[in-house]
């Protein structure tokens, strides 16, 4: 069935080809979108993001080499005004900040129903932001905690992976000092009593994943 004149025209890029002809399938139901493109890598998104200049881009955020966020970056230096759609299935405060920063209009959990992924197609597609409450309400969250300089970000991601002050000294190229001196400020900032309380606030917000 050709798609209107008027349909909305939508590009996929996921890295699960069951997500992709998923979306894809249920999408092509409705005579209001067009699927004009589906993606599996960011790469590939944006050649076909020039060839079709969909309306809306639906994104995946963790995808393997290049995630949704780098992504975003890329569609929105080809066109500034490109509507972009996270939809994903990770819901942590660091991940909703990172994709709205990054320039998507909405923020979607995979677990959404079609009605309300179309309707937020529309509404993106006419130039609106849409933030479902639980995500609004992530993302304030996101925004009361006190955040971490990169040096700490980079401190705690080897505290997640196990290594002694020591030893993420040596690997930052710091003194022991100074890593003992970003520990505990990342304490403090998260309310932490110790290191494996911090790691566990840090992997619950989706500031560094686990691996």
């Amino acid at each position: 069935m050709t798609a209107p004149a008027t349909a909305i025209r939508v590009l996929i890029l996921d890295d699960h080809e069951l997500v992709r002809e998923g979306l894809a399938e249920l999408l092509g139901r409705d005579p209001s979108m067009e699927v004009v493109g589906k993606a599996e890598t960011g790469e590939e998104a944006l050649r076909m993001f020039r060839e079709q200049r969909p309306d809306v881009t639906l994104v995946d955020l963790r995808m393997s080499p290049t995630d949704g966020v780098t992504v975003i970056g890329w569609l929105r230096e080809e066109n500034p005004e490109a509507r972009i759609i996270m939809l994903t299935s990770y819901d942590t405060d660091e991940d909703i900040y990172r994709g709205l920063k990054a320039g998507a209009s909405s923020y979607l959990l995979k677990q959404v129903g079609l009605g309300e992924l179309v309707q937020t197609i529309r509404a993106v597609h006419a130039g609106e932001r849409r933030i479902p409450p639980a995500i609004a309400a992530k993302l304030a969250e996101h925004m009361a905690n006190p955040q971490l300089t990169p040096r700490q970000v980079d401190t705690l991601r080897l505290i997640v992976d196990g290594l002694s002050n020591q030893e993420i000294a040596s690997r930052l190229n710091i003194t022991e000092g100074t890593v003992k001196a970003h520990v505990k400020a990342i304490l403090a900032k998260f309310g932490a009593r110790d290191r494996a309380q911090a790691a566990s606030v840090a992997l619950k917000r989706g500031i560094v994943r686990a691996g």
